[in-house]
């Protein structure tokens, strides 16, 4: 794949240069591109990374290939709640994570769509056949993985175009200010604050200005049930950055009940397994028929007696 570029605006260093352009590339691989001579500057290939474009300037990426899938499937149960042979939506129970990452080789949602998708390897990249979008490890509920380049070009533009909807039900220490983050009129709202990882603690992200390369990240909320000194939260993503709904609700002063990283200090007498945030609702168009599909994952157990647990006490 390559990706064309003119310089139209006076520039920086060409990796901070191309790091702003290209938001979906971290600096890092940027950086790695140009020293393995992936990137030309006016049909010449660049391997300084510090050298400033300008004006002008006529820019080339060349991504490589991906390189073939080296995973055993594995034979892990799934929740299926749509299959046919463009994609499967899953219900994701807490515990599993979606691919392949440092400390987690094996035991994950991609191992076990390569066991049950027998032609899913390759798809979009080496070590995420299929995967269009994220669950953290102990997020639970719906997630679409594509079974075909096609589909998955196609749902990824539909995340990226706002026409996939995504909805999730959590549930919030205290009420959310609602004259501060919404409508002071309605018990719903928007926080619309970018998001980039922690300055200090990398497992974290953070509220990070854009200029210190923080992403547009926009989630709207709706108090659905008030549960004494908590609250039953429906939340929609418009945009997908890491950990969004945790670091948002957080933020607001209103963390997730049950997360580890961003509810320090918060305490509940009911022991959870992680935080009580579940994707209840998937709606999507069929990449090739275009039809409306609507997946809803039923609420697992442990949020259920939660929230049985809250209304009583």
């Amino acid at each position: 794949m390559t990706i064309e570029i003119t310089v139209e605006k006076e520039g920086d260093r060409l990796d901070l240069w191309l790091s702003n352009y290209l938001k979906d590339f971290s600096r890092s691989r940027l950086q790695k591109l140009i020293e393995q001579g992936n990137i030309t500057l006016n049909n010449e290939i660049c391997t300084n990374k510090k050298i400033k474009v300008k004006i002008g300037d006529r820019l080339q990426i060349n991504l490589p290939a991906p390189k073939p899938l080296e995973l055993e499937p594995e034979a892990i149960p799934l929740d299926i709640l749509y299959e046919d042979e463009q994609l499967i939506i899953i219900n994701k129970p807490a515990g599993l994570v979606v691919h392949p990452a440092p400390g987690h080789e094996t035991g994950t949602l991609v191992h076990a769509l390569l066991y049950h998708c027998s032609n899913l390897a390759g798809i979009g990249g080496v070590q995420r056949p299929g995967i269009v979008h994220r669950l953290d490890k102990d997020t639970t509920g719906a997630i679409v993985v594509a079974k075909t380049d096609f589909a998955h070009q196609n749902l990824q533009e539909q995340i990226k175009n706002k026409t996939a909807k995504r909805e999730y039900l959590g549930i919030i220490y205290g009420v959310i200010n609602n004259k501060k983050y919404g409508n002071k009129n309605n018990n719903k709202g928007i926080i619309n604050l970018p998001i980039g990882r922690h300055p200090v603690d990398r497992k974290k992200m953070a509220i990070v200005p854009i200029e210190k390369r923080g992403r547009e990240a926009v989630t709207h909320w709706e108090i659905i049930e008030r549960l004494g000194n908590y609250s039953l939260v429906k939340f929609r993503l418009e945009t997908g950055r890491t950990h969004q709904i945790r670091v948002h609700s957080s933020y607001m002063g209103n963390p997730i009940l049950g997360d580890p990283l961003y509810s320090s200090n918060r305490s509940l007498k009911m022991k959870l397994s992680g935080q009580a945030l579940h994707a209840y609702q998937l709606t999507l168009t069929h990449p090739i028929t275009l039809e409306k599909i609507e997946a809803i994952a039923p609420l697992p157990n442990e949020f259920t007696k939660l929230l049985n647990y809250l209304r009583k006490n």
